[in-house]
């Protein structure tokens, strides 16, 4: 196994403070391994980042055209901006549910200024609200039991478990317990970066490949709703429309690069958030699939300020290379 390596620098005042060690992993549709640090086969669970591929299997059982922003909120890990919401209440309405049928934790707003207005943590501002509304849609049009669907032997979890597995290519993955309480699947990196590879060629993924494309679609369409304010996916997305960004937790962060085919999967081996936006751009960058424009457009998510007195004294910097096959990457 690879030793992890520096994907990010902290420096403050000149001085390198902190270091946020880690993996990355470039695959294509087909499962080369085309580039990568660190170590490409560590396995990680792949969190909120597999939220195309669940609502892929929840649009399959609702079998029914949704507009782009129901589609969008269902694979977002938003940051429960009333938008998002609003968005999550017209999902539980088509169900013809409230709220109270989420089963995903009460939380606060991620965003701060949302937070602000709120007194008292509810299930829809929980961030992943949304993939938990598309479910119990999903659950309503098949006639499944809407008061368990987070169980892994729920009708729904055992087939998104199956679509992972096809998605992937694996025989088997560790299955677990996500922070929103559904199932969560652990793979290889270079797994992961593979299934993302797949969302930009849907034609590989049979029967289920038209709702990943749907998904891909949406996500584009309304970046704004799978984050927010001030998070990476909507920024990368809204900057290049070529590439979709999911953010997972506990430092991981992937992408589906459309024009090139190619996926990446980004783990900080500490789980520091702070530092999978910096590194998911690096690489994004090294494979040549920003152009200078989406780079200046997305400066501030790639060196964040390191601030002090309320001023930057800093920034957090992912200069790391790549190793591989270079040619593969144009």
């Amino acid at each position: 196994m690879a030793a992890a390596v520096s994907l990010v620098r902290v420096v403050r005042s000149g001085l390198e403070e902190s270091v946020h060690l880690g993996h990355v992993a470039v695959c294509d549709a087909g499962g080369r391994l085309v580039a990568w640090a660190g170590d490409p086969t560590r396995t990680v669970f792949a969190r909120s980042s597999l939220k195309p591929v669940q609502t892929a299997v929840s649009l399959k059982a609702i079998d029914e055209p949704l507009p782009d922003a129901e589609v969008a909120v269902m694979c977002a890990s938003h940051n429960g901006e009333p938008v998002h919401v609003g968005v999550v209440r017209r999902v539980l309405l088509r169900a013809g549910l409230s709220p109270a049928a989420l089963l995903c934790p009460p939380a606060r707003p991620l965003d701060p200024e949302a937070a602000g207005r709120v007194a008292h943590p509810h299930r829809e501002l929980h961030d992943c609200s949304g993939k938990h509304a598309g479910m119990l849609l999903a659950c309503v049009r098949a006639g499944y039991d809407v008061a368990t669907y987070v169980r892994p032997k729920h009708p729904l979890q055992k087939r998104i478990h199956r679509a992972v597995l096809r998605v992937s290519g694996l025989e088997e993955v560790v299955v677990g317990a996500d922070g929103c309480g559904v199932p969560v699947f652990g793979m290889p990196l270079a797994s992961l970066a593979t299934v993302f590879a797949r969302l930009s060629r849907p034609e590989s993924l049979g029967e289920l490949g038209e709702q990943v494309d749907r998904c891909v679609e949406a996500m584009l369409a309304e970046p704004y709703l799978v984050g927010g304010r001030e998070t990476t996916d909507t920024a990368v997305m809204s900057a290049t429309g070529d590439v979709v960004s999911k953010v997972g937790a506990e430092g991981l962060e992937c992408a589906a690069v459309l024009s090139s085919g190619l996926g990446i999967a980004v783990k900080v081996a500490d789980g520091g958030d702070r530092a999978s936006g910096p590194a998911l751009i690096r690489a994004l960058e090294s494979i040549g699939a920003l152009a200078e424009d989406h780079l200046q457009e997305l400066a501030r998510f790639a060196r964040p300020a390191v601030t002090g007195g309320g001023r930057s004294v800093g920034e957090l910097r992912a200069d790391f290379d790549l190793r591989g096959r270079p040619s593969s990457l144009t």
